[in-house]
């Protein structure tokens, strides 16, 4: 057999295999024996056909099936010796004409290659790696929802400035239908004024867009999924099942022992310290995802390679369940195409800077996120046993491994991007943080 690459640019490439009689007849003849004794021609007792018959009705199908298998392995082995690094898997090309009864047949396909290309993680940029601190408004924001929370429901006839409200997030199109309690204040004031003076029953229509003053709000009140929370702009409906009012809770040593444990905090100042510091916590993982989203916009932008653009519209056709027309693999292309551009300069910042994931890294990862879990849920001196045990569970799974590996390898990527990107850093509050991300 005979088989060569031919090349049609940077990224795309034809691998042509000539395919000759001596490659495949000796399984084709093994077969066409196995199959004569099993063999039925009208006329003839089974297992006593002649074998020029046998030939006859099964040749042909056997000697495609050979070829087949034949190609199949020979082009593995020349991807694997060659060390094509591949995006997609090779097509076969369509030819109308070709005749299996030719003494030598030939075989096309059509390969996509991943681009060389270099990156500079240390090229001039506009990155900024924000500190976000909690300010005095937010911290007493917080205070007041503690006393609310354990507080004491008055229930009201109509809604007020300070109700909460009780009701039911819908939209049929997007799959929304989630109930939840809400105070007023934590819409914006466009949408919170549509409230004042409704009743139990009313249904208040509103826009997603701006509805809080964090986007990833729309997670917790409308069970929306973080890829579709930026820039969601749709109306949804609310269902008014319940109006109250609130009577404070004291700020009491009782309280601050039950929301933090015993002693744990003993004064308002204390209360204040613990939720600043808590909430500072929280905006460096919001700071740091946007910090590595932008660093891949940047990335994305500057980092100049040819995809073999065509060739993955028609690989996108073929694969999965569900076959997908040339319009619709134009739109799925169009979709994931920063992301597998992503995905290439992602593998090249890894080799470049001898980045890997050991088995350890993932092991201690997922045991930090063990213990975060359960200490939200109240369990905030677990012994090693009990950590260990879930942590071996977890990694039991593959499709537990596969998710918390690629947070590791984005971990690992954050840490990178802040030394080498060096972005410039800038202290905001979290207000003004919101309006830097989401442009509000």
């Amino acid at each position: 057999m005979d088989i060569k690459r031919v090349a049609i640019d940077a990224v795309n490439e034809t691998i042509v295999l000539n395919v000759v009689h001596m490659d495949y007849k000796g399984q084709v003849a093994k077969r066409i024996n196995e199959k004569m004794p099993l063999a039925t021609v009208k006329g003839f007792r089974k297992g006593q056909v002649p074998k020029d018959l046998v030939e006859k009705q099964y040749g042909k199908a056997i000697k495609q099936e050979e070829v087949k298998k034949v190609v199949d392995l020979a082009l593995e082995r020349f991807v694997q010796s060659e060390r094509l690094n591949l995006l997609g898997t090779p097509l076969a090309k369509e030819n109308e004409n070709f005749d299996w009864d030719a003494e030598e047949l030939t075989f096309e396909y059509e390969i996509g290659l991943v681009p060389n290309f270099e990156i500079d993680l240390e090229a001039k940029n506009n990155i900024v790696k924000y500190i976000v601190t909690a300010d005095d408004k937010l911290i007493d924001g917080q205070v007041e929802r503690i006393q609310k929370q354990f507080g004491k429901a008055i229930p009201q006839e109509v809604v007020s400035a300070d109700s909460d409200l009780t009701g039911t997030f819908s939209n049929e199109e997007k799959g929304i239908n989630n109930t939840t309690t809400i105070s007023l204040s934590t819409f914006n004031k466009t949408a919170g004024d549509k409230f004042i003076g409704k009743k139990v029953g009313d249904v208040v229509a509103v826009s997603t867009k701006g509805l809080f003053e964090d986007d990833h709000q729309l997670m917790d009140y409308l069970k929306v999924s973080h890829d579709d929370v930026h820039g969601l702009d749709i109306e949804v409906n609310f269902t008014i099942e319940a109006i109250n009012g609130a009577e404070l809770a004291e700020l009491n040593q009782e309280l601050f022992d039950k929301l933090f444990g015993e002693g744990k905090v003993a004064s308002l100042e204390d209360l204040k310290s613990k939720i600043k510091e808590d909430a500072e916590a929280q905006f460096a993982q919001q700071a740091d995802q946007k910090l590595l989203l932008d660093v891949q916009d940047f990335l994305i932008e500057s980092t100049k390679f040819d995809l073999p653009a065509e060739f993955l519209k028609k690989w996108l056709q073929t694969v999965g369940e569900k076959k997908l027309s040339a319009e619709e693999a134009e739109v799925e292309y169009a979709r994931s195409e920063k992301g597998l551009r992503f995905q290439l300069i992602e593998g090249k910042a890894m080799a470049q800077s001898n980045i890997q994931i050991t088995f350890d890294d993932l092991k201690a990862f997922t045991t930090n996120a063990i213990k975060q879990q359960m200490a939200q849920f109240g369990q905030t001196n677990p012994t090693d046993e009990e950590v260990q045990g879930i942590v071996a569970r977890v990694l039991s799974n593959q499709e537990e491994v596969k998710r918390l590996s690629e947070q590791v390898v984005a971990e690992k990527l954050l840490e990178l991007f802040k030394e080498k990107a060096n972005p410039t850093t800038k202290e905001v509050t979290y207000e003004e943080f919101i309006a830097a991300s989401y442009g509000e």
